[in-house]
């Protein structure tokens, strides 16, 4: 039994066949299409081409598929799964789903934001598996979650419940991509946290990136690790708002930045113990995710494969 599961980021398309248990049988990778002049058609030929790929290199046809699992940034139109991806502007009100619906009949197509496919891979098969309140997060070039509570997921009244990069960190912080001030995602999405560290006087070698920044303050640069310090304060008080009012047991931490290591969960940690007062709060575990970059892959799967924990859209 053989779910193909796409996951669609601003960076990456990354694609695999995931059998019943949650493994990746084969997968396959690319940079995602950018520049002025890339067409939504490109992108789409682009991943049906990687589609063909995948599962010829699977050995599997596509009527021996039992569904197909995505997840896409956002925002979107959820279920129906017209996508307008922030960092992939040629998409906006794409039919993403209803693509893939044509191109696989008779089975069923089910997508959702990423970063909540993330938060779904880690409670199935990673670093949440066995506890039933978990909050799954990203950071990388934006701020994404998914909120698992009583052993299923939590969709919210537009499929959005665990956003938590927007919640407010600093009233008197940076302005957002969303219009608001002070949000998570202004202060520790990659991008926000090189160009602070530019504007502080950061000069790493070569492009001023989040990677770069981390393997600065890895060698001890001052600032570089005051800007770790920085996301890693943000990241503690938006984690300790969340707990007080989901009462969790697990939030698993993932994407790009959340490999800085001790740089980003010592002051995280700080962060979060100084504000997660309440005794219940106090409980919690902040963990690395488990599932690395094919975590976003195996939730998408695990909306097919366990729907009846992370499916309720019908």
């Amino acid at each position: 039994m053989s779910v193909l599961a796409i996951d669609i980021g601003g960076t990456k398309l990354a694609l695999a066949v995931v059998d019943s248990g949650g493994r990746l049988t084969t997968s396959v990778r690319i940079p995602t299409p950018h520049g002025d002049d890339v067409e939504a058609e490109t992108i789409w030929r682009t991943l049906v081409t990687m589609v063909d790929r995948v599962l010829h290199s699977a050995g599997i046809l596509s009527g021996e598929l039992v569904g197909v699992g995505v997840g896409c940034g956002g925002p979107m139109s959820w279920p129906s799964g017209e996508v307008s991806p922030l960092n992939i502007p040629a998409w906006r009100g794409f039919p993403l789903r209803d693509r893939l619906v044509k191109r696989f009949p008779g089975v069923p197509v089910r997508l959702h934001n990423d970063a909540i496919c993330v938060a779904v891979g880690e409670h199935w098969r990673g670093a949440g598996r066995g506890w039933d309140n978990v909050l799954g997060m990203v950071v990388s070039t934006g701020v994404g979650g998914g909120l698992i509570l009583g052993g299923h997921l939590v969709d919210g009244a537009s499929g959005n419940a665990g956003h938590i990069g927007h919640v407010v960190v600093d009233p008197e912080g940076p302005m957002c991509k969303c219009g608001g001030r002070g949000c998570l995602e202004a202060i520790a999405r990659g991008p926000a946290l090189a160009e602070w560290a530019v504007a502080q006087g950061w000069q790493g070698s070569g492009e001023p990136t989040a990677v770069n920044l981390a393997a600065d303050a890895a060698r001890g640069h001052p600032v570089a690790c005051a800007a770790m310090r920085r996301a890693g304060r943000a990241l503690g008080i938006a984690i300790a708002s969340a707990t007080h009012l989901c009462d969790l047991d697990v939030v698993c931490l993932g994407g790009g930045l959340s490999q800085a290591g001790p740089l980003l969960f010592d002051p995280l940690e700080e962060a979060f113990r100084a504000h997660a007062r309440m005794d219940f709060a106090r409980e919690v575990r902040v963990v690395p995710a488990a599932l690395g970059q094919d975590a976003g892959m195996v939730g998408a799967a695990a909306l097919v494969l366990a729907g009846e924990r992370y499916w309720s859209a019908g």
